[in-house]
């Protein structure tokens, strides 16, 4: 694939005219660099652009709202009262599940607490976790707190995955063996599915059959996995998983969550949990009395009713998703897109002493982005993107993370890239520049 890239302007604007997904971009609110002009937006991993169609989504809640009140429950065209089941399908089609496994609900590290009440289950010698090291933050505290719960010491019970010398990401292999040697001591794998960090993609049906062949329970954090990867949780066998929708799901900052449930746990009400009201079975919800009694499925976990506001635009972005032909599509531009970045890189000529790309170069083991170890000036190299209205995103000390979307990025936004990290070389002192 990337011997047939060409470094020229005439070339990334002929693969944008050949892009089908193309005119998605102008479903998206692009934001103005320093000159006016649509600056090159490569923050989807940390915040994806506003869809044109979100306000309007969102003006028909307030519509109802003013025009309704609490009859807005009952009433067309919106019925509050099953709001929440009108993202049920196009969940399921987004995260490679079956309607019952999946539900929307909540913020991300609230529904992986709840998800960690019901399926870390430590018993005897079996209380181990694994994760990955320099997991996002949220969910190192999230482990921590929950072992704590359970009596048991984080620095003893919650064992962290770390690259090999020299490397900056985790070998399958690797990850395997771990959870074979931990063995009946382990009682939970969880990790992300992307690394927010450095990009890579995790083999997640390898790590769920080395899981549950130790007897293990296997979850993942989607954050930066859901709406950039191909994913296939239920014939994966996964145990549960969840995402939030703001990142390249487009549904606005602090976005609603999803969540997933393997259908082997649909009818089971004996599984420990936090429950709430909306999570009781629908059929005799309002009769208001005791005795919780779950609903099947992923949806026994809800607690509280709709978030109305915040699911309409994650509505209105997931249909953008289904128009442009779902997932299959998306990750078909992605990884050329993403290819056509990794060129263009390479062709500043940077030596690896000043500028390393540590995502995996194989598309099987990351989405959209790449993540730039930049050993000499990196925050300088940033502000210099930024000065030429390319929106990237600064990790400390010296990562910058470089996501191209497919549903609104072009590949003369990945041209655009290359030419700036170029125009950066000539910056640097020689010596830096010829290590």
């Amino acid at each position: 694939m990337t011997s047939a890239f060409q470094n020229t302007l005439d070339f990334a604007r002929q693969l944008d005219a050949q892009d089908a997904l193309r005119p998605f971009r102008d479903r998206f609110h692009l934001p103005p660099g320093p000159d006016g002009q649509p600056a090159a937006y490569m923050c989807g991993n940390s915040l994806g652009l506003m869809p044109k169609t979100a306000r309007a989504a969102v003006e028909a809640e307030f519509q109802s709202w003013e025009e309704h009140a609490v009859e807005g429950h009952f009433r067309e065209p919106s019925q509050w009262m099953h709001y929440h089941q009108t993202l049920t399908e196009a969940s399921a089609r987004l995260v490679g599940a079956k309607p019952v496994e999946v539900v929307v609900m909540n913020n991300l590290t609230v529904n992986l607490h709840l998800l960690l009440i019901s399926f870390y289950r430590p018993a005897g010698r079996r209380y181990k976790v694994l994760m990955e090291g320099g997991a996002f933050p949220s969910d190192q505290y999230a482990l921590e707190s929950q072992v704590k719960l359970h009596g048991y010491q984080p620095d003893d019970a919650i064992v962290e995955l770390l690259p090999r010398p020299g490397e900056h990401t985790l070998r399958t292999a690797d990850i395997e063996a771990r959870i074979q040697a931990l063995g009946e001591e382990l009682a939970l794998v969880i990790l992300g599915g992307v690394n927010y960090y450095t990009g890579q993609a995790f083999d997640m049906p390898a790590i769920t059959r080395a899981g549950h062949a130790v007897g293990a329970v296997v979850g993942f954090d989607l954050a930066h996995a859901a709406g950039n990867l191909l994913l296939h949780l239920h014939d994966w066998d996964v145990d549960f998983a969840c995402w939030c929708s703001y990142k390249y799901l487009n549904s606005g900052p602090g976005g609603t969550s999803g969540v997933f449930v393997h259908e082997r746990f649909a009818n089971r009400p004996d599984l420990p949990r936090l429950a709430g009201w909306w999570g009781h079975d629908a059929t005799v919800r309002f009769q208001m009395k005791k005795g919780f009694q779950p609903m099947p499925g992923a949806a026994g976990w809800q607690l509280s009713n709709a978030q109305i506001f915040p699911m309409a635009i994650h509505r209105a972005a997931l249909a953008i998703v289904d128009e442009a032909g779902g997932m299959q599509e998306l990750r078909r531009k992605s990884e050329q897109l993403t290819g056509y970045l990794e060129y263009v890189l390479h062709a500043a000529g940077l030596p690896a002493e000043v500028l390393e790309i540590i995502t995996p170069a194989d598309p099987a083991q990351r989405g959209c982005q790449l993540s730039l170890l930049v050993h000499q000036q990196g925050r300088q190299l940033f502000d210099f993107l930024s000065e030429r209205g390319i929106m990237a995103d600064w990790r400390e000390p010296n990562v910058i993370r470089i996501s191209p979307v497919p549903l609104y990025n072009s590949f003369e936004d990945v041209w655009r890239i290359g030419q700036a990290v170029a125009a950066w070389t000539t910056t640097l002192t020689p010596a830096a520049a010829n290590q």
